[in-house]
């Protein structure tokens, strides 16, 4: 509670599940929190925090939060394998993965079609979008001739390649043909699918739509804050600018 506190400021509203989930310590927290429940009440009482708690084993209670956490989980297990991390590195892994998911585009952060900037999780934790430090590509490296910094950075980048393309298809979702869905237009902000390095996301606006002879635009025209260019609507994962209406 301390070192959040220390690192993004003091909440006002924690939401969290009801720790059961912690099975293996489930003993050893319970007898801690027994003799000191006073205190963790009185704390949070002084610094004016209000917590939430979902029902025990009740993961679906816990909605946006709970499938962050799914996604992050599945992919972190899959690019650290049998790989054996120390504390501090996987503490850094860690914290690189935590700039990741806060670095993604939600949405606009307006809608003058000259602004080609969104708006992050980074925004509400230190009030800018979150960056990293430039590295050399590793992805395609051989494991056994990278020194351990060189390794932990390698599975940075593998996790940044699958969470990103998983989270750039969760923009592109399509629904089903029963009901008309909404279409790209002009100066909608778009993120564009490309090969970056981890916490870069490319965003443009669509300067002109290109429909077929069905009346169907599947080309369009993007500005970039370096150039313009040309992509299919495959290439392109639009960002929520309003609550879709039912």
């Amino acid at each position: 509670m301390r070192r959040f506190i220390a690192r993004h400021g003091k909440p006002s509203e924690i939401f969290s599940d009801n720790g059961r989930n912690f099975v293996a310590a489930a003993r050893e927290l319970g007898t801690f929190l027994k003799p000191n429940k006073h205190l963790l009440s009185d704390f949070a009482a002084q610094e004016g925090i209000r917590f939430n708690f979902i029902p025990a084993y009740s993961p679906h209670f816990g909605g946006i939060w709970e499938s962050g956490i799914k996604s992050a989980k599945h992919h972190i297990k899959r690019v650290i394998g049998n790989l054996h991390l120390t504390f501090e590195e996987l503490q850094t892994l860690f914290a690189q993965v935590e700039a990741i998911l806060n670095s993604r585009p939600l949405c606009p952060m307006s809608s003058n079609p000259n602004d080609f900037l969104s708006l992050s999780p980074g925004h509400f934790l230190i009030g800018r979008a979150l960056t990293a430090v430039p590295s050399p590509l590793l992805e395609d490296e051989d494991p056994n001739k990278l020194k351990r910094y060189q390794k932990l950075e390698q599975v940075c980048q593998h996790f940044w390649r699958r969470w990103q393309a998983e989270y750039n298809n969760e923009l592109q979702r399509r629904q089903k043909w029963m009901k008309d869905t909404t279409q790209l237009k002009v100066d909608d902000l778009v993120l564009i699918k490309e090969d970056l390095p981890p916490l870069c996301w490319r965003l443009g606006r669509v300067t002109r739509l290109f429909p077929g002879p069905d009346g169907v635009a599947r080309v369009a025209d993007v500005r970039t804050a370096t150039g313009c260019l040309r992509r299919a609507l495959a290439r392109l994962c639009p960002l929520p600018s309003q609550a879709e209406e039912p």
